[in-house]
């Protein structure tokens, strides 16, 4: 989207300081087979990443295994959103979990034509402010191209009858706006909906959404939709249901992973006898020694009744810097090319 030319000192450098745009890694590009079959027969993070990589590669395999992507944190605005983009585009996951921030301020975001920015040295936070520009550690987001963001989400909630949706209901009207008038054609909220993957935000309203919600609400009293956390907790369940053999890939922790991991036990709740999950790899830089980790080490899920522990794998890095070497592996060796399209959105439109 073409930005308007500065007319002002204040505007100058704001023009400056949103110059260096973040590019996003395309996993496609290069193959780190060798690299990670290497850190395989080494020791620490390297050993964690390629027992990771060869547990993903065994959900792809798994000809009865439908996987799910959870993404929390913004390795979407740091640089991997085509990354996850790509994931759905060649049938390498079939369900996303997610933060409100990674689906509608990261992805919808630049689905719209903005872009994220790489900040360059240290600035004045209170600067930024004065700018209108949004800061994530090292990275830039226009604010007045944020509440345009928030703009066309209220915009698709006048455009919808009153009534309860779930978050992933919602998101598939996000997803077909911006197939029909997007600007990025490698966006996952798009791709999602083309490709009938189905995407969840337990918190959907923590994130710029929530301020077109709020705003949609506020000015129809009387009729007006809302999102349904409870519908959100009973589609995935009936998706575990349905899928039986599940594997996580999960990026980052908190929420999405907890809700995710507690289908098993509401499906159990509920009278059905499912399986733990028999899959799961979590790549996160939480701690564990306040009994958290972004919510327990895998092993400890596994008291829980909600992930086994025969093929799961904890990698403590940041994620930008390893999810990109385990997709383009996987992605080289090509296990998905044989996988089934599982097409998770239709089992909930029936």
């Amino acid at each position: 989207m073409q930005k308007p030319q500065p007319k002002n000192a204040s505007e100058n450098r704001k023009a400056e300081l949103l110059s260096v745009e973040v590019e996003h890694v395309d996993i496609k590009s290069f193959d780190a087979r060798p690299i990670v079959e290497s850190m395989r027969r080494m020791s620490f993070t390297s050993r964690d990443l390629g027992r990771a990589a060869e547990i993903y590669n065994m959900m792809l395999e798994d000809k009865d295994c439908a996987i799910v992507l959870t993404l929390a944190g913004s390795t979407s605005a740091g640089g991997c959103m085509d990354l996850y983009a790509d994931l759905i585009k060649h049938n390498m996951v079939d369900c996303i979990v997610a933060t409100g921030a990674s689906i509608v301020d990261m992805d919808f975001f630049e689905g719209l034509g903005f872009k994220h920015y790489q900040a360059q040295g240290e600035v004045d936070d209170r600067e930024l402010r004065d700018l209108y520009i949004d800061r994530i550690y090292d990275t830039y987001i226009d604010e007045e191209d944020l509440q345009a963001c928030d703009h066309t989400i209220y915009e698709i909630a006048n455009s919808l009858e009153p009534r309860a949706y779930s978050s992933r209901e919602f998101i598939r009207h996000m997803g077909k706006y911006l197939s029909e008038n997007g600007k990025k054609g490698n966006s996952l909220v798009k791709l999602a909906y083309e490709h009938d993957v189905p995407i969840f935000c337990p918190a959907f309203i923590d994130s710029s959404a929530g301020f077109g919600l709020v705003k949609h609400q506020v000015n129809n009293p009387e009729r007006h939709i809302v999102i349904d956390a409870i519908a959100d907790f009973r589609e995935l369940t009936d998706l575990k249901i349905h899928a039986g053999t599940t594997g996580l890939l999960m990026i980052g922790g908190g929420v999405p992973k907890n809700f995710v991991q507690d289908t098993v036990v509401c499906a159990e709740i509920l009278g059905k006898d499912v399986d733990m999950h028999k899959y799961a790899i979590q790549i996160t830089v939480a701690d564990v020694r306040d009994g958290a980790c972004s919510s327990s080490t895998l092993k400890e899920a596994c008291s829980w009744g909600k992930v086994d522990v025969t093929y799961e794998q904890m990698v403590y890095a940041e994620a930008g810097s390893v999810i990109p070497l385990l997709a383009s592996d996987a992605y080289h060796r090509g296990a998905w090319k044989n996988r089934k399209k599982w097409q998770l959105a239709k089992v909930l439109q029936k």
